[in-house]
């Protein structure tokens, strides 16, 4: 069924390749800018001064300046732009405490660091109705 429309199956190809190729190329930091917003659960918008100042302050992070010093971020890049946003702004880190766990050299995914966060945060909630539990029965 495959190679009975193989003029379809070419269509689909390249609007696969024309996918990877959207997926794969070098983003300007405007479009940059509009993914980070798109992908930020905070409300205040993330501006282009904010990443050319956080270039400064993550050594991971290094677009490529081409043509007049123009910025072009590889999906690298646009990945670890989304780690600093989550633990930024996000989780409310501090950019030394974003910067220590950008600096480890192990894997770090998002959703490692949320469902960490949430163990912590429940853990958190524990000892203290445990610690209320434990007033009321002295009381």
């Amino acid at each position: 069924m495959y190679f009975l429309n193989p003029l379809k199956n070419l269509k689909n190809l390249s609007i696969q390749w024309m996918m990877y190729k959207i997926n794969s190329a070098y983003k300007t930091i405007g479009e940059v800018v509009k993914i980070l917003n798109i992908y930020s659960k905070v409300k205040s918008p993330i501006s282009a001064h904010t990443l050319r100042y956080w270039e400064k302050e993550f050594k991971q992070l290094r677009p490529k300046n081409l043509n007049s010093k123009r910025r072009y971020y590889s999906e690298k890049d646009v990945e670890i732009l989304k780690k600093i946003v989550f633990l930024l702004k996000d989780k409310g880190m501090t950019i030394a405490g974003a910067r220590k766990i950008l600096n480890e050299n192990k894997i770090i995914k998002l959703d490692e660091l949320s469902d960490d966060f949430i163990r912590k945060a429940n853990f958190k909630n524990k000892i203290t109705k445990i610690s209320s539990i434990i007033k009321t029965l002295k009381d």
